[in-house]
Protein backbone atom coordinates (compact mmCIF):
# COMPACT_ATOMS: atom_id res chain seq x y z
CA UNK A 1 0.00 0.00 0.00
CA UNK A 2 1.32 3.43 -0.94
CA UNK A 3 1.82 5.81 1.97
CA UNK A 4 1.51 8.86 -0.26
CA UNK A 5 -0.36 8.06 -3.51
CA UNK A 6 -0.30 11.68 -4.69
CA UNK A 7 3.49 11.84 -4.46
CA UNK A 8 3.83 8.51 -6.26
CA UNK A 9 1.45 9.76 -8.96
CA UNK A 10 3.57 12.89 -9.39
CA UNK A 11 6.75 10.79 -9.48
CA UNK A 12 5.32 8.56 -12.24
CA UNK A 13 4.35 11.62 -14.27
CA UNK A 14 7.89 12.99 -13.97
CA UNK A 15 9.29 9.57 -14.86
CA UNK A 16 7.19 9.52 -18.06
CA UNK A 17 8.40 13.05 -18.91
CA UNK A 18 12.01 11.95 -18.42
CA UNK A 19 11.49 8.82 -20.52
CA UNK A 20 10.17 10.82 -23.48
CA UNK A 21 12.83 13.50 -23.14
CA UNK A 22 15.41 10.77 -23.71
CA UNK A 23 13.51 8.41 -26.02
CA UNK A 24 11.39 10.64 -28.25
CA UNK A 25 10.91 14.31 -27.33
CA UNK A 26 8.35 14.77 -30.10
CA UNK A 27 6.77 11.31 -29.96
CA UNK A 28 3.30 10.45 -28.75
CA UNK A 29 2.32 7.80 -26.24
CA UNK A 30 0.29 5.11 -28.02
CA UNK A 31 -1.94 3.05 -25.76
CA UNK A 32 -4.59 0.39 -26.17
CA UNK A 33 -7.76 1.53 -24.42
CA UNK A 34 -9.62 -1.52 -23.12
CA UNK A 35 -11.94 0.30 -20.74
CA UNK A 36 -10.28 -1.37 -17.75
CA UNK A 37 -8.56 0.36 -14.85
CA UNK A 38 -4.95 -0.21 -15.97
CA UNK A 39 -5.19 1.29 -19.46
CA UNK A 40 -7.42 4.09 -18.15
CA UNK A 41 -4.99 5.06 -15.40
CA UNK A 42 -1.90 4.67 -17.62
CA UNK A 43 -3.52 6.87 -20.28
CA UNK A 44 -4.43 9.52 -17.69
CA UNK A 45 -0.85 9.54 -16.38
CA UNK A 46 0.46 10.04 -19.92
CA UNK A 47 -1.95 12.95 -20.46
CA UNK A 48 -0.72 14.57 -17.25
CA UNK A 49 2.90 14.10 -18.37
CA UNK A 50 2.72 14.90 -22.08
CA UNK A 51 -0.56 16.73 -22.68
CA UNK A 52 -3.62 15.30 -24.41
CA UNK A 53 -2.29 16.08 -27.90
CA UNK A 54 0.58 13.63 -27.44
CA UNK A 55 -1.49 10.66 -26.27
CA UNK A 56 -3.13 8.43 -28.89
CA UNK A 57 -5.67 5.84 -27.78
CA UNK A 58 -6.53 2.75 -29.79
CA UNK A 59 -9.64 0.68 -29.17
CA UNK A 60 -9.28 -2.83 -30.57
CA UNK A 61 -12.43 -4.94 -30.21
CA UNK A 62 -12.38 -8.48 -31.55
CA UNK A 63 -15.83 -8.13 -33.07
CA UNK A 64 -18.36 -7.23 -30.38
CA UNK A 65 -16.92 -5.87 -27.12
CA UNK A 66 -19.64 -5.62 -24.44
CA UNK A 67 -17.91 -2.83 -22.50
CA UNK A 68 -16.72 -0.76 -25.49
CA UNK A 69 -18.71 2.15 -24.03
CA UNK A 70 -16.18 2.29 -21.19
CA UNK A 71 -13.35 2.65 -23.69
CA UNK A 72 -15.20 5.47 -25.42
CA UNK A 73 -15.76 7.10 -22.03
CA UNK A 74 -12.02 7.07 -21.33
CA UNK A 75 -11.18 8.69 -24.64
CA UNK A 76 -13.87 11.34 -24.21
CA UNK A 77 -12.97 12.04 -20.58
CA UNK A 78 -9.27 12.50 -21.37
CA UNK A 79 -9.90 14.35 -24.64
CA UNK A 80 -7.28 12.34 -26.52
CA UNK A 81 -7.05 11.44 -30.19
CA UNK A 82 -8.16 7.90 -30.92
CA UNK A 83 -9.19 5.32 -33.47
CA UNK A 84 -11.00 2.01 -33.39
CA UNK A 85 -9.47 -0.99 -35.12
CA UNK A 86 -11.64 -4.11 -35.22
CA UNK A 87 -9.14 -6.99 -35.14
CA UNK A 88 -11.76 -9.67 -35.84
CA UNK A 89 -10.91 -9.92 -39.56
CA UNK A 90 -7.21 -10.30 -38.79
CA UNK A 91 -7.97 -12.88 -36.09
CA UNK A 92 -10.24 -14.91 -38.35
CA UNK A 93 -7.78 -14.63 -41.23
CA UNK A 94 -4.83 -15.79 -39.15
CA UNK A 95 -6.88 -18.57 -37.58
CA UNK A 96 -7.97 -19.80 -41.02
CA UNK A 97 -4.47 -19.54 -42.48
CA UNK A 98 -3.02 -21.65 -39.67
CA UNK A 99 -5.91 -24.11 -39.80
CA UNK A 100 -5.51 -24.56 -43.56
CA UNK A 101 -1.76 -25.05 -43.18
CA UNK A 102 -2.31 -27.48 -40.31
CA UNK A 103 -4.73 -29.52 -42.40
CA UNK A 104 -2.21 -29.74 -45.25
CA UNK A 105 0.53 -30.78 -42.82
CA UNK A 106 -1.69 -33.30 -41.08
CA UNK A 107 -1.22 -31.43 -37.80
CA UNK A 108 -3.93 -31.86 -35.18
CA UNK A 109 -3.77 -30.41 -31.66
CA UNK A 110 -5.25 -33.05 -29.37
CA UNK A 111 -8.82 -33.50 -30.63
CA UNK A 112 -9.02 -30.01 -32.11
CA UNK A 113 -8.94 -29.98 -35.91
CA UNK A 114 -8.44 -26.20 -36.17
CA UNK A 115 -4.66 -26.39 -35.77
CA UNK A 116 -4.76 -23.98 -32.82
CA UNK A 117 -4.91 -24.96 -29.18
CA UNK A 118 -7.43 -23.26 -26.90
CA UNK A 119 -4.61 -21.26 -25.28
CA UNK A 120 -3.30 -20.16 -28.69
CA UNK A 121 -6.78 -18.94 -29.62
CA UNK A 122 -6.91 -16.91 -26.38
CA UNK A 123 -3.44 -15.41 -26.84
CA UNK A 124 -3.69 -14.55 -30.53
CA UNK A 125 -5.91 -11.44 -30.10
CA UNK A 126 -3.56 -9.74 -27.57
CA UNK A 127 -0.63 -10.35 -29.93
CA UNK A 128 -2.57 -8.90 -32.84
CA UNK A 129 -3.43 -5.89 -30.68
CA UNK A 130 0.23 -5.28 -29.86
CA UNK A 131 1.15 -5.54 -33.56
CA UNK A 132 -1.59 -2.98 -34.23
CA UNK A 133 -0.25 -0.56 -31.62
CA UNK A 134 3.27 -0.72 -33.05
CA UNK A 135 1.99 -0.25 -36.61
CA UNK A 136 0.12 2.88 -35.51
CA UNK A 137 3.08 4.15 -33.45
CA UNK A 138 5.34 3.88 -36.50
CA UNK A 139 2.76 5.64 -38.66
CA UNK A 140 2.22 8.78 -36.56
CA UNK A 141 3.90 11.93 -37.98
CA UNK A 142 6.48 12.15 -35.17
CA UNK A 143 6.39 8.49 -34.22
CA UNK A 144 5.11 6.91 -31.04
CA UNK A 145 6.11 4.88 -28.02
CA UNK A 146 3.81 2.04 -26.97
CA UNK A 147 2.59 2.05 -23.37
CA UNK A 148 2.71 -1.22 -21.44
CA UNK A 149 -0.22 -1.29 -19.00
CA UNK A 150 0.60 -4.38 -16.91
CA UNK A 151 0.79 -4.20 -13.13
CA UNK A 152 2.94 -6.07 -10.60
CA UNK A 153 0.17 -8.35 -9.36
CA UNK A 154 -0.66 -9.71 -12.81
CA UNK A 155 2.99 -9.93 -13.86
CA UNK A 156 3.84 -11.94 -10.74
CA UNK A 157 1.56 -14.82 -11.73
CA UNK A 158 1.96 -14.41 -15.49
CA UNK A 159 -1.58 -13.15 -16.06
CA UNK A 160 -0.65 -11.61 -19.40
CA UNK A 161 0.20 -12.69 -22.92
CA UNK A 162 3.87 -12.92 -23.84
CA UNK A 163 4.57 -10.50 -26.73
CA UNK A 164 0.96 -9.37 -26.37
CA UNK A 165 -0.17 -7.08 -23.55
CA UNK A 166 3.11 -7.83 -21.73
CA UNK A 167 5.05 -5.96 -24.43
CA UNK A 168 5.60 -2.21 -24.84
CA UNK A 169 8.25 0.49 -24.76
CA UNK A 170 7.73 1.78 -21.22
CA UNK A 171 5.71 0.57 -18.26
CA UNK A 172 4.47 3.09 -15.67
CA UNK A 173 2.51 0.59 -13.55
CA UNK A 174 4.72 -2.52 -13.57
CA UNK A 175 5.98 -2.01 -10.01
CA UNK A 176 2.57 -1.33 -8.50
CA UNK A 177 0.05 -3.88 -7.24
CA UNK A 178 -3.62 -3.73 -8.24
CA UNK A 179 -4.49 -1.98 -4.99
CA UNK A 180 -1.72 0.57 -5.50
CA UNK A 181 -2.75 1.19 -9.11
CA UNK A 182 -6.22 2.03 -7.81
CA UNK A 183 -4.69 4.36 -5.23
CA UNK A 184 -3.00 6.23 -8.08
CA UNK A 185 -6.22 6.22 -10.09
CA UNK A 186 -8.10 7.97 -7.30
CA UNK A 187 -5.59 10.82 -7.55
CA UNK A 188 -6.38 11.39 -11.23
CA UNK A 189 -9.27 13.23 -12.90
CA UNK A 190 -10.97 10.11 -14.25
CA UNK A 191 -14.31 8.47 -13.42
CA UNK A 192 -14.17 6.56 -10.12
CA UNK A 193 -16.24 3.72 -11.57
CA UNK A 194 -13.49 2.98 -14.10
CA UNK A 195 -10.80 2.98 -11.42
CA UNK A 196 -12.81 0.53 -9.31
CA UNK A 197 -14.09 -1.55 -12.23
CA UNK A 198 -13.88 -5.29 -11.62
CA UNK A 199 -10.99 -6.66 -13.73
CA UNK A 200 -12.07 -9.08 -16.47
CA UNK A 201 -10.43 -10.46 -19.62
CA UNK A 202 -13.63 -9.77 -21.59
CA UNK A 203 -13.47 -13.22 -23.16
CA UNK A 204 -15.10 -15.85 -20.97
CA UNK A 205 -17.55 -13.82 -18.86
CA UNK A 206 -15.54 -14.42 -15.68
CA UNK A 207 -13.63 -11.94 -13.56
CA UNK A 208 -9.84 -12.09 -13.37
CA UNK A 209 -10.09 -13.34 -9.79
CA UNK A 210 -12.42 -16.14 -10.92
CA UNK A 211 -9.88 -17.17 -13.54
CA UNK A 212 -6.95 -16.98 -11.14
CA UNK A 213 -8.69 -18.89 -8.37
CA UNK A 214 -7.80 -16.37 -5.68
CA UNK A 215 -8.32 -12.68 -4.97
CA UNK A 216 -5.89 -9.88 -5.73
CA UNK A 217 -5.83 -9.14 -1.99
CA UNK A 218 -4.58 -12.68 -1.33
CA UNK A 219 -2.03 -12.37 -4.12
CA UNK A 220 -0.71 -9.07 -2.80
CA UNK A 221 -0.46 -10.43 0.74
CA UNK A 222 1.64 -13.26 -0.67
CA UNK A 223 3.87 -10.88 -2.67
CA UNK A 224 4.64 -8.68 0.31
CA UNK A 225 4.40 -11.07 3.27
CA UNK A 226 5.17 -14.44 1.67
CA UNK A 227 1.77 -15.85 2.64
CA UNK A 228 -1.92 -15.04 2.48
CA UNK A 229 -2.61 -17.36 5.43
CA UNK A 230 -4.15 -19.98 3.16
CA UNK A 231 -1.66 -22.79 2.38
CA UNK A 232 -3.57 -23.95 -0.71
CA UNK A 233 -3.67 -20.46 -2.20
CA UNK A 234 -0.01 -19.90 -1.28
CA UNK A 235 0.90 -23.07 -3.16
CA UNK A 236 -1.17 -22.03 -6.19
CA UNK A 237 0.44 -18.59 -6.35
CA UNK A 238 3.95 -20.01 -5.95
CA UNK A 239 3.30 -22.51 -8.74
CA UNK A 240 1.96 -19.87 -11.12
CA UNK A 241 4.87 -17.54 -10.35
CA UNK A 242 7.46 -20.21 -11.05
CA UNK A 243 5.74 -21.42 -14.21
CA UNK A 244 5.48 -17.93 -15.67
CA UNK A 245 8.86 -16.41 -14.80
CA UNK A 246 9.84 -16.70 -18.46
CA UNK A 247 7.35 -13.91 -19.21
CA UNK A 248 9.07 -11.30 -17.07
CA UNK A 249 12.72 -12.31 -17.29
CA UNK A 250 14.92 -11.07 -20.14
CA UNK A 251 15.27 -13.52 -23.02
CA UNK A 252 18.08 -15.99 -22.25
CA UNK A 253 21.02 -15.65 -24.61
CA UNK A 254 23.95 -17.99 -25.21
CA UNK A 255 27.42 -16.57 -24.59
CA UNK A 256 30.46 -18.44 -25.97
CA UNK A 257 33.23 -19.13 -23.46
CA UNK A 258 36.51 -17.25 -23.81
CA UNK A 259 38.15 -20.58 -24.66
CA UNK A 260 35.89 -20.93 -27.70
CA UNK A 261 37.67 -18.06 -29.46
CA UNK A 262 40.91 -18.19 -31.43
CA UNK A 263 43.34 -15.33 -31.88
CA UNK A 264 43.14 -13.64 -35.25
CA UNK A 265 45.47 -11.23 -36.90
CA UNK A 266 44.32 -7.70 -37.47
CA UNK A 267 43.16 -7.12 -41.02
CA UNK A 268 44.60 -4.00 -42.61
CA UNK A 269 42.74 -2.19 -45.33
Amino acid sequence: MLSNPKKTKDDIIQWICDYFAENGPDCSAVIGISGGKDSTIAAALCVEALGRDRVFGVMMPNGIQPDIADSCCVVECLGIRSMTVDISSAFKGMHKAISDAAALAGFIYDTDTTGLSKQAQINLPPRLRMATLYAIAQSLPNGGRVVNTCNMSEDYVGYSTKFGDSAGDFSPLANLTVYEVRQIGHELPIPKELVDKTPSDGLCGKTDEDNLGFTYAQLEDYIYAGTCDDPEVDAAIAAMHGKNLHKIRPMPTFSPQESDYVETSAVCC
